[in-house]
């Protein structure tokens, strides 16, 4: 970080609350491991494991929760800013610095940028090189659109909102306050809609595919933000819903008409096939899978790489995948799998025997 772009404890706290404990007129200018950290920088606890490296280090302050405060052996010497979530508060103290380091950029239109006359662009927007922004669109104040960003007819940009290079927004679509979209994501493409159209069977089938008009749109609500090369596909007839502070990784596809409930994260390589329902405060693990037309509760946990094919109407950890073995043990698993059949079969048949042998014993008595 550059000389002088620094805090004091005082002004963190007045930002984002805590107390000080210790000089509240020490600067920090940049954050840093517990064992790494030195007088000008401001470390956290968030794991108790660490709480050894609290009295050794160099860190010129630290966010600690009262219950680790308390564990110390060693307070002199070190600033203190007391939370309940020391994790949450490093977050934040992490984007004030990114926002001190930030170079200063000037609203305008880049001279290479298209922006049809029929727009209304806020004067304090950023519209970056060769960006279009087609008739109808609204972009709100403070707007950021990065270089090659291409946003449709109608669409609608809240205020704040930042779309990383080569996003694509497609017509119709509304993007609320503060929303982040990363580089590559596409919004508002056509969902995954045909209709069968065969006659026949084996090599006398005949027919097509039949395109389904998806006239709804995508709707993302305030203070979403959408990872890179992630997909949000436009509804059939009524509009796919992102709700409030959803956050999204890398490579998700997310199908038509669905609705992911607010708070829900969901990690990178997912895939949410159409008119599914997500509920309120969900984490979908990374590589999951949710058929379509199938509904998860508030507060469902879906473990990485899980297949969900129903609905899961309570709240509660899921798991279908299977863990890791070794390659051997594998081998002798799967082989196992594939004679569960033959094994029932045989569980059965004994079953059947003991019966008859103590039916037999019992006639004899």
């Amino acid at each position: 970080m550059a000389s002088g772009m620094t805090i004091s404890l005082d002004e963190l706290t007045q930002r984002f609350g805590g107390d000080v404990m210790g000089k509240g007129a020490h600067r920090v200018g940049g954050l840093a491991p517990l064992d790494k950290a030195g007088p000008d920088q401001i470390s956290f606890l968030a794991n108790q494991k660490y709480l050894v490296q609290v009295e050794s280090t160099r860190a010129g302050a630290m966010l600690i929760s009262p219950a680790d405060l308390d564990k110390l052996t060693r307070r002199d010497g070190i600033n203190f800013i007391v939370t309940p979530n020391p994790y949450a508060y490093f977050a934040r103290v992490a984007q004030a610095f990114i926002d001190l380091a930030a170079p200063k950029v000037t609203p305008g239109v880049h001279p290479s940028a298209y922006v049809d006359p029929a727009a209304k662009v806020a004067a304090s927007a950023v519209i970056g090189p060769h960006v279009t922004v087609e008739a109808g669109a609204v972009v709100g104040e403070r707007v950021k659109l990065d270089a090659g960003v291409s946003v449709g007819r109608g669409v609608k940009l809240g205020d704040d909102v930042h779309l990383y290079p080569n996003v694509t927004v497609y017509h119709g679509c509304k993007l609320g306050a503060r929303v982040i979209v990363h580089a590559g994501a596409v919004i508002g493409a056509d969902g995954f809609g045909f209709a069968p159209d065969f006659v026949g069977e084996g090599e006398a089938r005949a027919g097509t595919w039949v395109k389904i008009p998806q006239v709804g749109a995508v709707d993302i609500a305030d203070d979403v933000e959408i990872g890179a090369n992630t997909t949000i596909d436009r509804g059939a007839m009524v509009d796919t819903v992102i709700e409030e502070s959803v956050k999204i990784d890398n490579l998700v596809q997310i199908g038509h008409n669905c609705r992911i409930g607010a708070y829900t994260v969901i990690a990178g390589c997912a895939g949410i096939a159409g008119s599914t329902n997500i509920g309120k405060h969900c984490m979908i693990g990374g590589a999951v899978g949710i058929a379509g037309h199938v509904t998860l509760a508030d507060y469902v946990i879906v473990t990485a790489q899980s297949g969900v094919s129903k609905s899961l109407t309570k709240p509660g950890i899921y798991t279908s995948a299977f863990p890791t073995m070794p390659h051997a043990d594998w081998n002798r698993s799967a082989a196992l799998y594939r004679n569960l059949d033959k094994l029932r079969e045989r569980i059965k048949s004994l079953e059947t025997a003991l019966a008859d042998r103590d039916a037999d014993a019992d006639d004899k008595a």
